[in-house]
């Protein structure tokens, strides 16, 4: 019964993957052009990421993430390269606001987030991301998040804390829940969501505030770091409340 209610709200949220032609054809392309008139020769690559490419998609949250490949020999410093795109997608009209490391707009009717960053030389996928919170850097690559919580075996469960997060409306980066959830059910059964959604909570309540997550594509990329203090004891206190409530329709609906 408890894993028949917990996937009925995980379907009730849950966006597919794919994406429809009508969204290809009036946000997609729009955006691909503005970024290539923008970026010129030093575009790489504009591709899908975020939840739609991992399958944790929801509709309560941002549609859509374009992440923006720059070339590596780009001799334009990264706050340069941010604050600039930045410029550009607003001075097209589109009203836009600043995130942690991407700039969030609204176009057609879908939220879309665009995450400028720059190739790292050498033939692989890391780049070099803004951190706009530290005015910082960090090195990463998409590619292996994006692999890493697709063959997670977890996509219910993180599906159904992406939804709590939004329900109770806590700061919680999308990387750091999804490897949180991996941590949390590592060594546990599949196919059993109520119980492992609990053991998720269980996990945010005693173990989440002094666990040190590290980035899968970069070991000097601590995602931990991603949130403060003040802000990683709001989800446990949350969590807390939630393992306490008698029913399930008072923890996630």
């Amino acid at each position: 019964m408890s894993d028949e209610y917990v996937l009925k709200i995980a379907n009730k949220y849950h966006i597919k993957s794919e994406i429809d032609g009508a969204t290809e054809r009036d946000v997609i392309n729009p955006l691909k052009k503005l970024i290539s008139k923008w970026a010129g020769e030093c575009l790489n690559d504009v591709y899908l990421s975020g939840s739609r490419a991992k399958g944790t998609a929801i509709n309560l949250s941002s549609d859509l993430d374009l992440f923006i490949s720059i070339k590596s020999t780009t001799s334009n410093p990264l706050n340069e390269i941010y604050d600039s795109l930045f410029n550009h997608i607003e001075g097209a009209g589109y009203k836009t606001r600043k995130q942690n490391v991407s700039i969030g707009l609204n176009v057609a009717g879908k939220q879309v987030d665009l995450v400028p960053a720059k190739k790292r030389p050498g033939n692989t996928n890391d780049h070099s991301l803004y951190i706009s919170k530290r005015d910082t850097w960090t090195q990463t690559n998409v590619i292996e998040h994006i692999n890493k919580v697709k063959n997670s075996g977890r996509i219910t469960e993180i599906v159904l804390l992406k939804i709590w997060r939004k329900l109770h409306n806590l700061d919680f980066p999308s990387i750091y829940l999804e490897l949180s959830v991996i941590e949390a059910l590592s060594g546990k059964r599949k196919n059993t969501p109520a119980s492992n959604f609990l053991a998720v909570l269980d996990y945010l309540r005693d173990e989440f505030l002094s666990k040190k997550i590290i980035d899968p594509a970069n070991t000097n990329n601590v995602i931990s770091d991603d949130l403060f203090k003040y802000e990683k004891e709001a989800i446990q206190k949350k969590a807390k409340e939630s393992r306490s409530q008698k029913y399930w329709k008072d923890i996630i609906w």
